[in-house]
């Protein structure tokens, strides 16, 4: 427990006030019932989940509120959405690093750490669409994507610097702090909002803040293994043909 003179306790009060909240206002925003006071008066500890929304929602360092740094804010520039990490290859040049299924899962965690990326595969592309900008490859998964994008295919995302620089209905790899996503972005209204929307019709969009991305990849290419069905559209055109046929025969039998 805290005791109100503690170190915490004072600088968790001395964000709100900066901010002009109420602490019925702080404490809806950060996900606390009722009111910030016993956390203020010391009754209550501050919790992880706290911390954690003071660090994303106003860059709070985490040492700052305990008293173990002097440096108050960290860089976690709202919209700032370019890549965290670089990694270049013996010549200094950037390496494009692959993000499997497998390492998806783990890349919103350790988007900073400088190591995990070495361990993940990274090639060049000699191209000159691979120029001037860094790209990373992320497998598809699941289908949320069908038709244009399915499971296991790659996509090659350029990165992008701010959320100002996405277009509407343009396909991004959303990197989220719990997930990564491949979706189509629409922005709306209300600044601090975007839409992902998936191309497969099952999948309602998704309504999200802004400040919850971490990096956004503007998918310009993709790398597919399913070449071994070319035939598969001629197949599907006969097919649509066909129920075609047959609505407009049930539809005259109706009559």
């Amino acid at each position: 427990m805290g005791t109100p003179g503690s170190i915490e306790i004072k600088h968790f009060k001395e964000v709100r006030e900066e901010h002009n909240y109420t602490q019925t206002e702080f404490a809806t925003l950060l996900g606390i019932k009722n009111s910030t006071a016993d956390i203020e008066r010391g009754r209550t500890k501050l919790s992880g989940k706290v911390v954690a929304e003071l660090l994303r929602q106003f860059a709070i360092n985490p040492l700052w509120l305990f008293g173990d740094s002097g440096q108050k804010y960290l860089k976690i520039s709202k919209g700032d959405v370019s890549p965290k990490v670089v990694t270049v290859d013996n010549a200094d040049n950037e390496n494009i690093v692959l993000v499997n299924q497998k390492a998806a899962a783990g890349y919103p965690h350790n988007v900073q750490d400088v190591e995990w990326y070495n361990q993940l595969p990274a090639f060049d592309i000699p191209l000159p669409e691979f120029r001037n900008a860094t790209y990373r490859g992320f497998q598809i998964e699941g289908d949320s994507m069908l038709p244009d994008y399915r499971p296991g295919e790659w996509v090659m995302g350029k990165a992008v610097a701010s959320i100002e620089e996405a277009s509407n209905n343009k396909v991004y790899v959303v990197v989220m702090y719990d997930s990564v996503l491949v979706k189509k972005i629409q922005k709306m209204p209300d600044p601090s909002k975007v839409l992902l929307i998936s191309l497969n019709e099952e999948y309602l969009p998704l309504e999200i803040n802004v400040h919850d991305i971490q990096e956004i990849w503007q998918v310009n290419s993709k790398l597919t293994f399913n070449l071994d069905n070319p035939t598969n559209n001629g197949l599907f055109q006969e097919l649509q043909q066909s129920m075609n046929e047959l609505k407009r025969e049930l539809k005259s039998f109706k009559h």
